[in-house]
């Protein structure tokens, strides 16, 4: 698989969870934009079966590069960031995983569980990070339990390996000039935008401006019963230059951090 056939079953996965990407995708393009992609987001488990040495050989074998790394303290995360050293408009790749040791030992005995409850050849297949949820069972009494501590950890059980989101490289866009005119634009068009520390993360001076949609409710079928389960977002990124007079290409970790809230189910007003 190369790299435009990898980020299209990525793209693909994504909005069938989650429409509303699609119909900011589409909204925009009447508009005559073209969309261009900032990054993509992958959530994994620090398990040496998934952890990121294991999700990034996808990326790296078609010519993607590790460059940054970052740490949330407060959600247990580690992550990393990758750029195509063959094609610099590709969308960065965002890896990040659950520290499991930092964790309760009830969260920790669950996911291992999950991971041995697996056919363990799957964790060799190059394309695990198309796979979803790979692990048998679907009980909403262990998505809650998870849920209880870590978000992060409950959706990873629900939705497995995929693309958690995508985000639209704001400074490719001809008709808005700041992350604000495009907040509100979407905002006037009816979608709402996770307001966690602000509707817009990050300043000019960090170098970069994120905001983002509240992820969309999706059905998920438990054994017992159907719950709506928070899926996907869009973001939207504005990137300013360096000293040197090129964009900063990294992330700032104060402004992720309040990205992942976007698919928190306490910001969801709807349940």
């Amino acid at each position: 698989m190369d790299k435009n056939q990898l980020l299209t079953k990525l793209w693909e996965q994504y909005i069938e969870i989650t429409p509303s990407a699609l119909k900011i995708h589409e909204l925009l393009e009447e508009k005559g934009e073209e969309i261009l992609n900032d990054h993509i987001a992958i959530r994994t488990f620090n398990d040496k079966r998934v952890n990121i040495e294991v999700l990034e050989k996808a990326f790296i074998n078609v010519g993607y590069e590790a460059k940054g790394e970052y740490y949330f303290e407060t959600k247990k995360l580690y992550a990393k960031h990758y750029e195509s050293a063959l094609d610099k408009n590709a969308p960065r790749i965002f890896i990040s995983e659950l520290e499991l040791e930092k964790c309760s030992a009830e969260l920790q005995e669950t996911v291992q569980q999950l991971l041995d409850s697996c056919d363990q050849n799957v964790f060799n297949d190059p394309d695990l990070v198309l796979s979803g949820a790979v692990w048998k069972g679907n009980s909403q009494a262990v998505y809650k339990s998870l849920l209880e501590e870590s978000e992060y950890a409950a959706w990873m059980y629900v939705y497995g390996f995929r693309a958690n989101h995508f985000t639209i490289n704001t400074n490719a866009l001809k008709g808005f000039k700041t992350l604000e005119e495009l907040n509100n634009f979407l905002e006037a068009s009816g979608w709402e935008l996770n307001a966690s520390g602000g509707k817009i993360k990050g300043t000019p001076e960090q170098l970069l401006e994120q905001s983002s949609t509240l992820a969309d409710l999706y059905d998920i079928d438990f054994e017992e019963g159907t719950l709506k389960v928070p899926s996907c977002y869009y973001e939207f990124a504005l990137r300013y230059p360096m000293s040197n007079g090129e964009l900063y290409q990294g992330f700032v970790a104060s402004s992720a951090d309040k990205i992942f809230e976007s698919t928190d189910v306490k910001l969801q007003k709807t349940i």
